[in-house]
């Protein structure tokens, strides 16, 4: 696949995109997440997952429709739900996947919103790869292009950056999506499964923030690390 350039996301926020946010213990930083979202789109629906520090209510602070789960499924469950939910919505035609944590970009969003449309793409993948902004670490890097090849292994795709949470779908593609693997392995199986539907695809460049909040909660290199151990062990 071919880098393209930065279409105009003038479009964007329309009323056919919902933003999807996978929600636990986020409450210090969630706020600022949906009011920066809500400059370039109407919908932002969060799957509180459990959360025990009142994200649920920050959320709802910030202007995001709430949805709960009781207990602590997993990303995979959230985002699940979240997928549900907006195809109840009779004008839904695009759903993004945004991180609750700020490493995630709405400039990037956006334009990936603008490049499905002007593509007619049903998938847009986010990749920290596909240029040099982002510096995730020698260590996470490694893991991460580990976790890449097994992926494109697993679902015969050719992606940069498999386990990037920032994601384009269209709903015709949503609707074939229905992830079982609860927890991290859900990175590889939303690719896998979005490949079987045959709808055209792109990767998009994205930068990704690695802030002090998300390095003093040892995501960079834990999450990566989950990965590789759901991926061995599923």
């Amino acid at each position: 696949m071919t880098t393209p350039g930065p279409p105009s996301s003038a479009s964007s926020g329309a009323a056919d995109v919902w933003v999807v946010i996978p929600l636990f213990n986020e409450a210090s930083v969630i706020e600022m997440v949906i009011r920066d979202l809500h400059q370039e789109f109407t919908h932002v629906v969060c799957i509180d997952d459990g959360s025990s520090d009142g994200s649920a209510d920050a959320a709802r602070r910030a202007g995001a429709k709430v949805l709960q789960h009781p207990v602590n499924l997993g990303q995979g469950a959230a985002l699940q739900t979240g997928f549900d939910y907006v195809l109840t919505q009779p004008d839904a035609r695009y759903v993004v996947t945004f991180d609750a944590d700020g490493q995630h970009r709405v400039v990037d969003a956006a334009e990936m919103i603008a490049l499905a449309r002007a593509e007619d793409l049903a998938i847009v993948f986010g990749s920290r790869f596909l240029d040099k902004r982002t510096n995730p670490g020698i260590l996470k890097r490694i893991i991460l292009k580990t976790a890449v090849w097994v992926t494109n292994m697993t679902t015969g795709l050719r992606l940069t950056d498999a386990h990037n949470g920032l994601r384009v779908i269209r709903t015709d593609a949503l609707s074939r999506v229905t992830l079982l693997q609860d927890r991290m392995a859900h990175a590889t199986e939303i690719v896998l499964k979005l490949g079987r539907t045959k709808l055209p695809w792109r990767e998009y460049p994205v930068e990704l923030l690695y802030t002090d909040y998300s390095r003093a909660k040892g995501q960079s290199v834990l999450n990566s690390i989950n990965i590789l151990v759901d991926l061995i062990v599923r």
